[in-house]
Order: structure tokens, then sequence, then C-alpha cells
């Protein structure tokens, strides 16, 4: 099967840029296996702007997330692993979605946490 993280990220973008916000997305930069501009990391992660106007060549895939962006006047090709990815949210508003780094790679709770607690009854008298 497929991971669910990168649907999810793509969905959200998409309803972000559909709102004429701004996605920004908060990348491990400690665990990513693509490229990021190293002068802009801090405590081990990094947020990305990918407004549309400013980037160029998105490609939102399984793996990575690529993109061409401008860092202090110079152009530089992004790429962020999918599994490094923190969140995905709107600059002006904070909407978006935190993804679980601890339980597995796909960011998705553990399924035992997907099954909601057995109804009780009891006799009401």
């Amino acid at each position: 099967m497929t991971p669910l993280k990168p649907y999810l990220i793509r969905s959200v973008y998409a309803w972000i840029v559909d709102n004429d916000l701004t996605p920004h997305l908060l990348v491990n930069a400690e665990t990513n296996k693509g490229n990021l501009p190293t002068s802009y990391i801090e405590d081990g992660k990094i947020i990305l702007n990918m407004r549309p106007q400013a980037i160029d060549a998105l490609s939102l895939g399984n793996e990575f997330i690529e993109f061409n962006a401008k860092f202090s006047g110079k152009p530089m090709q992004i790429a962020a692993s999918v599994n490094a990815v923190m969140a995905i949210y709107a600059k002006e508003n904070g909407k978006g979605l935190v993804f679980d780094q601890e339980n597995n790679d796909d960011g998705a709770p553990p399924p035992e946490q997907l099954t909601p607690n057995k109804p009780t009854l009891r006799v009401v008298k």
C-alpha cells in the first residue's frame, strides 16, 4: 500500500493555494535526504515558503518534494524528503497538517489510535 502522507501534503497544498494563502513546509533537516539551503536551517528544522509565485518547477512526489527557488538571490534546487516533512500549513492562519514524527514513516497515527473505543451500554431505569 502506498503511504498516505504524500497525498495529504498534495491536498493541503492545493487547499492553501486555492484559498490564496501562502503554503509553508516545515522540514526536519536532520532526517532529510534531499537538498536544503543549510544557512537557513535553525534547530535542525527549516521552513520553506512554497508560494507558487516564489518557486518554479514544483513536483509534489511520493518520496520527494522538489522545486526551484532563490535564497539570497542565488537559484537553488530544493529537495525535501516526504518522510522529513513535519507540517504543511498556511502562513497567514496556521491551518494545515502536522505529521507525527515518532509513530511511523508515514506520519499517520498508528492503527490502534484509529480504532475508536468500543461503546458500552448500560441499563437506565
